[in-house]
């Protein structure tokens, strides 16, 4: 019935375009992935989500101590009038009362445009017009929305979109808390053109910088500090179609604090023309989007190539291999001749990078095959073989390879996992030689081409896990994140490479995890101390490592795995209460493919 419903004329022609742009193969994956049916659908979620009228009333009786004034920004184009009147009232409607709307309308020859907008400005003093003689186009009018702006904040709101009843109340909240952000940003959602039906949530992370490279993530609802918005000069009509992109990249470069709300607080209009519901329309915007993220880059002082990618509106960025740095990749081995094998053959077949040298740590083997291998391995001057005699510690035994390790960077690297195309080696060491990373992680595959590992998130399955777990690899997930760069809390260190300075400033693996989780501690400590922690899909690996590996079987590995969690439990309670700054508080702690959560408890849309 729901495929019915959507086997309408637009949608048709609309998937007919889709076809053209990406092919047979890879539109049917792509419609496959569209039409498998929600685990929790958005539509009952989002009504029992949204603030009730007591929480709205509560909302409006709520006095700030400091009562930020914020100036949203409209820039109008022959605005449909039902469009245009349901905008102005979802401002109207908001529960904090102090903002100022600037209107500017860029449509002279539009007399009824004119008389709507004098109407709401005759009858409400905060709303305030400016007819243009010309229209200047989005960001010339825009800048002429600014200019109008008293407020301490200055919000972007497109002409025909809508405010959630809740949105600057929680923004000045989140102000209240915290004085000094500079800039924040909201949830979104997509609203058909009734206004009514909400689909496709926007549920982001906290400011991801890889993220917003790969993506104008941000997107809605943007709100920056009036002053700040001023030294980052206004929006540039060299970007027209991804003016707000890069209004976002040079906002976001100067901000000193940048804060998420997690509510969905904006809901982008879909209709025939715009970018929401049709992005092939506007092919240039994407070539614009591409120039903002190589004048960010350039600010920066950051050497990259950027390309789009086939799914529009999303980007690669490749960092260059500075010079020749020694890279260490240690790999703990015990027994496993035909597995280790595969692994280092494979390194020698993918690795154009000349400067590396392998480290195996052997940790108690007892076959004759092994010690075969190992002979026929040292012959390579670049492979040696180190042993650890203790019992099986995957946090010491690395530690160990570590002190025979040369390298400025260390790569740690399971030996079950089989490198499968060139390139994935410079992609984490260009990655992790920015000095704001300080740890780079793969995308694994299974054998049978799903996926093992595509970063991991703190809570999920009550510590930590890893997203997109069996899901096919040709599939990129919810909103393409499985095959989009960007920075999570932790990645796994079946294949990670890290700083070797970083590595001992923060005292190597934790020993007291001899099993789980030491990767996810590592990376924990790694963000504590600044660096950024980043999941490279480009970087795609095979790793052998079964999908049922087991329950842990023996009493003895029961409770050494529950003393683990309880570490971990101990360690990090202040972020497992918190949540992940990477996720969304309204995705699933039992799913790893960003479902939402069913049993997500509102609370915060009251006035507490």
């Amino acid at each position: 019935m729901e495929l019915l419903k959507k086997l309408k004329w637009y949608n048709v022609k609309k998937g007919l375009r889709y076809l053209k742009h990406f092919g047979v193969k890879e539109f049917l994956i792509r419609l496959q992935e569209r039409m498998e049916p929600e685990e929790v659908p958005y539509g009952p979620w989002y009504e029992a989500y949204r603030p009730k009228e007591t929480d709205l009333a509560a909302q409006r009786r709520k006095k700030f101590k400091h009562s930020c004034k914020f100036s949203i920004a409209v820039p109008a184009y022959e605005t449909p009038e039902t469009f245009l009147r349901e905008m102005i009232a979802s401002v109207q409607k908001q529960t904090y009362g102090n903002w100022e709307l600037c209107i500017v309308n860029a449509s002279p020859q539009n007399e009824r445009m004119k008389q709507v907008l004098e109407e709401y400005a005759a009858a409400d003093e905060r709303i305030r017009v400016k007819n243009l003689a010309e229209n200047k186009g989005i960001a010339g009018n825009t800048n002429e929305a600014l200019a109008m702006a008293s407020g301490d904040f200055v919000c972007l709101l497109d002409h025909d979109d809508l405010l959630a009843p809740n949105a600057l109340f929680e923004a000045a909240r989140s102000l209240e808390a915290d004085s000094s952000i500079d800039v924040l940003y909201t949830d979104e959602d997509k609203v058909e053109t009734d206004g009514r039906t909400h689909f496709k949530p926007n549920l982001k992370p906290d400011f991801n910088l890889d993220l917003l490279r790969s993506n104008n993530y941000i997107c809605h609802f943007f709100m920056v500090r009036r002053a700040l918005a001023e030294r980052a000069g206004g929006f540039d009509g060299a970007y027209e179609g991804a003016q707000d992109y890069d209004f976002i990249l040079r906002c976001t470069d100067m901000a000193k604090n940048i804060h998420h709300i997690p509510e969905i607080l904006y809901h982008w209009r879909t209709h025939a023309a715009s970018t929401a519901d049709n992005p092939i329309s506007k092919m240039y915007a994407y070539e614009a989007g591409k120039r903002a993220i190589e004048a960010h880059l350039e600010r920066r002082g950051q050497a990259a190539e950027v390309s789009l990618k086939k799914d529009l509106g999303f980007y690669r960025v490749k960092y260059p291999v500075q010079g020749k740095p020694l890279v260490s990749i240690i790999i703990p081995n015990k027994d496993e001749t035909e597995a280790l094998r595969l692994c280092i053959e494979s390194i020698k077949k993918t690795v154009v990078y000349e400067n590396y040298e392998i480290i195996i740590v052997e940790n108690n083997s007892s076959s004759r095959e092994i010690f075969a291998y190992y002979k026929e391995l040292s012959e390579d001057a670049r492979i040696r073989i180190v042993r650890w005699k203790d019992a099986f510690n995957y946090s010491a035994i690395n530690n160990y390879g570590v002190k025979y390790a040369k390298g400025e960077f260390l790569l740690f690297l399971n030996n079950d996992i089989e490198a499968l195309e060139t390139g994935w080696f410079e992609e984490l060491l260009g990655n992790c030689q920015r000095p704001e990373v300080g740890i780079t992680g793969a995308k694994l595959l299974y054998p049978d081409g799903t996926i093992q590992h595509a970063g991991t998130v703190i809570g999920i399955g009550g510590i930590a896990g890893h997203m997109f777990v069996g899901m096919p690899a040709e599939r990129s997930g919810y909103l393409h994140k499985a095959s989009l760069q960007m920075d999570y809390s932790a990645v796994t260190a079946a294949c990670m490479m890290m700083k070797r300075s970083l590595f001992e400033r923060l005292g190597g693996f934790e020993e007291r995890l001899s099993v789980a989780f030491n990767d996810v501690d590592l990376c924990l400590r790694a963000n504590e101390a600044g660096f950024l922690v980043v999941y490279d899909p480009y970087a795609c690996l095979r790793h052998y490592e079964s999908k049922s590996r087991g329950a842990e079987d023996s009493p003895e590995k029961v409770r050494r795995f529950q003393e683990e969690i309880e570490f971990m439990r101990t360690r990090w309670e202040k972020l497992l209460k918190a949540g992940d700054p990477y996720y969304n508080k309204n995705l699933s702690l039992s799913k790893w493919n960003y479902s939402l959560r069913a049993d997500r408890k509102k609370g915060r849309n009251t006035n507490d």
